[in-house]
């Protein structure tokens, strides 16, 4: 098995919204990696755009237009950046689905949905990237996870059940994959992050920032990019990020 590169090679990050993956993208250009960052095609021009601030800033970025549910898009895009810009050492896959139903009016339709972008993008996801890293015997991957992958609350029938899918199978491909030089996380971001949906929800909220009472994207990031620089003799599976005041 080889050592990780730490400042060289690609980040992909899939699900890049304006919170969260865009602050991760960002943290690792800093860090001297060229990232990917996707969103579905509908959104490509909002993630050019912050392609565009990364190169700005004197990152190296490239934006995507992939739907992750899709198996063949995603397979064209890993070997695509494999083949065009370097090799994968990193991907965070970042996709939420985070809605709110009572259980007699969550439709089979809005569970499969919310499944196909929190677990089965997620399963593709981490498919593709263990099939460039296990020849090479190292990497990162990283999954974004929620209060509800510990929980189901009420209302949260088809959230919870798909984010613990892919809390599942994080840990499976930890186990299997890490006695091939690949690192496997599980991040569980527990409380409201800022955002335009947290902006739009709390009146007060630049107190409330203020006050380190909401989750700030670049700290979430900051720890994403501590998780890839780990060294292999004591590997985080799963870690906990949360306010000093969140209620747990």
């Amino acid at each position: 098995m080889v050592e990780a590169s730490k400042t060289n090679g690609v980040c992909l990050v899939i699900g890049a919204g304006d919170g969260v993956g865009v602050a991760v993208a960002r943290a690792f250009a800093a860090d001297g990696l060229t990232v990917c960052l996707t969103r579905r095609p509908r959104n490509l021009d909002q993630l050019e755009a912050q392609a565009a601030r990364i190169r700005a800033e004197g990152g190296k970025a490239h934006a995507f237009g992939v739907d992750a549910r899709e198996e063949d898009e995603m397979v064209a895009l890993v070997d695509r950046i494999e083949r065009e810009i370097g090799p994968i050492e990193v991907v965070v896959f970042n996709i939420g689905a985070n809605v709110r139903f009572s259980i007699v009016e969550t439709t089979t339709r809005v569970y499969s949905k919310v499944w196909e972008m929190a677990a089965l993008a997620g399963f593709v996801t981490g498919r593709e990237a263990a099939r460039v890293m296990i020849p090479r015997g190292r990497g990162t991957v990283i999954f974004t996870g929620a209060t509800a992958s510990l929980r189901g609350r009420d209302g949260f029938s088809a959230f919870a059940g798909a984010k613990h899918s892919l809390r599942a199978l994080a840990q499976s491909m930890a186990r299997e994959l890490g006695p091939k030089g690949i690192h496997v996380a599980h991040v569980v971001v527990d409380g409201a992050i800022d955002g335009a949906f947290t902006r739009g929800r709390y009146p007060d909220i630049e107190e409330r920032l203020a006050r380190d009472e909401v989750l700030k994207p670049d700290e979430i990031a900051r720890n994403y990019v501590w998780l890839h620089r780990q060294g292999r003799s004591a590997w985080t599976h799963e870690m906990d990020l949360r306010p000093w005041t969140e209620s747990w």
